[in-house]
């Protein structure tokens, strides 16, 4: 069985940058990712972290560099990427007025799948998150968890080789998170790529082979976990800390709360 460096990237970036009018807020990042990877991309607020996903997924075609996903070029070819790609964002912006049939059903068309398929995969998928019972109701009565379960399955119904997760785990209960975590790990059993991109770094550091942190745009450290514990600390919040400059974190919080200390002296 061949390692993933031994086959071709199925994610290709080279000197990517982004600009926001005068902002800069991605500074020439090279990645290749092979497939079979669990990519684990974490970073602070601001870091460029949503945005090179929405690049990768084809929603954005505004930037310099090239990106390569399965080897379609996603500023010359977006088409082709989304249907190679599964992408999951962190907010369900959904058609409220649409039930999950409908929503999913609409999703698979362009996806290219049969009815059948797209029915007998809705059925099951929403059944697992206990959605079943709710399969004709309309999505503008859905608590945020309930739409996320259905942006999630959006994201899947077309079994994906490439995943795209940005904050998935927003909105969900404890047991949904269990299993989508599990889901993940399952995935990545099965030879898919992932690319996980979180704020949550004890996610990424138990589901992702390679952990990759950006700050201000640019690439701070990319290996395993072993490799980045080498950088110093014993947890990836540790390292995260470190490499991106805020490492007393007790002292920040002492300081948060001696703020609250201060009277009014009117």
């Amino acid at each position: 069985m061949s390692t993933p460096q031994e086959s071709a990237p199925v994610i290709q970036i080279r000197q990517l940058e982004k600009s926001y009018g005068q902002n800069r807020v991605l500074h020439g990042i090279d990645l290749d990712i092979y497939p079979g990877q669990v990519i684990g991309y974490i970073g602070p607020n601001g870091a460029g972290k949503s945005t090179t996903v929405r690049i990768l997924v084809g929603l954005d075609n505004r930037f310099e560099g090239s990106v390569q996903i399965g080897g379609f070029d996603v500023a010359k070819a977006p088409l082709q990427v989304k249907k190679i790609v599964g992408y999951v964002p962190e907010n369900a912006e959904l058609y409220d007025v649409l039930t999950p049939r409908e929503f999913l059903t609409f999703v698979g068309r362009l996806q290219g799948m049969s009815q059948t398929l797209i029915d007998q995969r809705m059925t099951s998928m929403l059944g697992f998150f206990g959605l079943q019972d709710h399969i004709d109701e309309r999505m503008d009565s859905f608590s945020k968890g309930m739409r996320q379960k259905v942006l999630f399955i959006s994201g899947l119904i077309h079994d994906p080789q490439i995943i795209f997760f940005d904050e998935p785990l927003s909105g969900l209960d404890a047991n949904s998170v269990i299993m989508v975590k599990e889901i993940i790990a399952r995935f990545a059993d099965q030879g898919k790529t992932i690319f996980y991109c979180s704020h949550m770094m004890d996610v990424v550091e138990k589901i992702s082979d390679r952990i990759i942190l950006i700050g201000d745009g640019r690439i701070l450290a990319d290996g395993s976990f072993e490799a980045l514990k080498a950088e110093g600390g014993e947890t990836l919040e540790q390292v995260f800390s470190q490499l991106t400059g805020q490492e007393d974190v007790q002292q920040l919080a002492t300081d948060f709360l001696n703020s609250l200390n201060q009277q009014d002296t009117k």
